[in-house]
């Protein structure tokens, strides 16, 4: 981890305290998670949309920072609402 293509945060849930991270890869964001410090990092298929949202908020905060270019905003945005079309954007 640690690369600039990765944005990683904690998510509690009742099984506890998760590491969450998500790689951008080509088009695609992939997800990963873990419980605990040395526990294998697997794969989410179908992130929550808590999940997708905690990324868009990264994502513009990165951009801010000039850590990501804008047009990366609209695209997780469009990545959200074609598996989310309930989600509405500002």
């Amino acid at each position: 981890m640690g690369a600039k293509s990765e944005i990683s945060w904690n998510r509690q849930t009742d099984e506890g305290k998760f590491d969450i991270y998500a790689r951008h890869v080509g088009t695609r964001w992939l997800f990963f998670q873990r419980l605990r410090r040395y526990d294998q990092w697997q794969a989410v298929p179908q992130p929550p949309l808590e999940d997708w949202l905690e990324l868009l908020d990264a994502v513009r905060r990165r951009i801010n920072r000039r850590l990501l270019r804008p047009e990366e905003e609209k695209r997780v945005e469009k990545l959200i609402r074609e598996q989310f079309p309930e989600v509405k954007f500002r």
